[in-house]
């Protein structure tokens, strides 16, 4: 963005080099990675009661993330293509629109006591966060130095993150509301999920009107190669590393979220009910948004690849520690893994952007593609889980962070990640 910082004086300047015209824009942008990490976490708590609801397998369960993250896969690319074509500014308010139209399907599904329109909504309501990542991302990615660019991104996902945090506490409240005192829940149908989605529906009807009227700075995104996405994985193999590796973090993210309360459930580990169990599943998220406020400070003094590096091979420390322990030191485990996600998912896309020029938004429509990870993951973990046990489900995410440290050493020297 030289072309920008150009145009300013050194007075004109925040301390981290953001034009001072690009903060307010930050600060709204920074509301949505919020209201997105809300929605999706929400899914941990929907998989154990709708599981309950209809007495669904833990492999029937997890179509609730394949189709949350399989929008992603069939909506990344037209998404990126529609940004391209209108700006980043429309992307929002249209991603807005069309999550808060998904919420109210929700609630139609709540009423008709139907799983498989509950599929449905959720598949909608993912199509607009889809629209918003393909937004949000490069757009924060590419307001200010591309020297800080994934510190940038690695504070704005940290509200991403106090988002997820939140949202088990939330969820646990109004979801679990009629759970009995050991654990059996007394909701014969879906009624309790009516209330809290019919709250985000007006939010994000609201950020979709504030999104359509504020100021957003214009920022470039020609893109004159649409058609052929995979010519560009071809002739940019760490976009295409990078591809894999969004892919495979995301899905090991999601998977062990969706797992968790079904875990500490068991006796072997700590007998939770589903409604104490949700509070656990904060501090992983929790986790992550602290580690996010570290990460982004420690990133602009160390290369990202290495940082990378480290965190995940201590997530592959602790899900064999969750593999081979029983108890109170496997769930403290596999929640310790969320602060060591903290910078993955940013660190990744910022790696696997680097030096695209003006081919970076069609890049962040792959990466985004790739976040299908989060549908398909999951649902090979459920298998196992179905078939072996639980417990030992936990190797899947395991494999996934082994081939992210790869990716992290394979990047240890790049230290600028615009």
């Amino acid at each position: 963005m030289a072309g920008h910082s150009t145009h300013h004086s050194s007075a004109m300047l925040t301390e981290s080099g953001i034009p001072r015209s690009y903060g307010v824009s930050l600060y709204f942008l920074t509301m949505l990675f919020f209201i997105w990490g809300f929605i999706t976490c929400l899914n941990d708590i929907l998989i154990p009661h709708l599981k309950a609801v209809y007495s669904l397998s833990y492999t029937e369960s997890m179509m609730i993330q394949f189709c949350f993250f399989g929008a992603y896969f069939l909506m990344s690319l037209p998404a990126g293509s529609l940004v391209n074509k209108w700006g980043y500014q429309k992307g929002i308010v249209l991603g807005l629109s069309i999550a808060s139209i998904g919420c109210l399907v929700f609630i139609l599904a709540s009423v008709i006591n139907l799983y498989a329109i509950f599929l449905t909504a959720l598949f909608i309501l993912a199509t607009g966060i889809t629209l918003l990542q393909v937004s949000a991302n490069p757009y924060v990615n590419v307001m200010g130095p591309q020297e800080t660019a994934a510190s940038r991104l690695t504070m704005t996902q940290a509200f991403n993150s106090l988002g997820t945090t939140i949202a088990p506490f939330i969820g646990a409240l109004f979801i679990f509301s009629g759970q009995g005192s050991h654990g059996t829940d007394t909701s014969s149908d879906a009624s309790a999920l009516i209330g809290p989605y019919l709250g985000i529906a007006i939010t994000l009807a609201l950020l979709a009107l504030l999104f359509k009227v504020i100021d957003l700075p214009a920022i470039g995104h020609k893109n004159n190669d649409l058609h052929h996405p995979f010519l560009l994985l071809k002739a940019h193999r760490n976009l295409a590393l990078g591809t894999v590796g969004i892919f495979l973090y995301v899905g090991a993210e999601v998977s062990i979220g969706s797992f968790m309360i079904n875990f500490f459930g068991l006796e072997s580990v700590a007998g939770l009910s589903e409604a104490n169990a949700a509070s656990y599943v904060a501090l992983y998220w929790g986790g992550a948004m602290v580690g996010r406020f570290i990460g982004a400070w420690v990133m602009q003094k160390l290369a990202a690849g290495k940082v990378l590096a480290f965190n995940a091979l201590m997530a592959v420390a602790l899900l064999f520690a969750v593999l081979v322990l029983e108890g109170n030191l496997a769930m403290w485990a596999v929640i310790a893994v969320g602060m060591f996600n903290s910078i993955m998912f940013p660190t990744i896309f910022s790696l696997s952007l680097h030096g695209l020029g003006d081919k970076t938004g069609q890049g962040s429509g792959i990466l985004c593609l790739a976040i299908v990870g989060g549908a398909l993951v999951p649902l090979l973990q459920g298998v196992i889980a179905d078939e072996v046990s639980l417990q030992s489900s936990f190797v899947i995410p395991l494999l996934c962070y082994g081939y992210i440290a790869w990716f992290g050493f394979f990047n240890r020297d790049n230290k600028q990640s615009g």
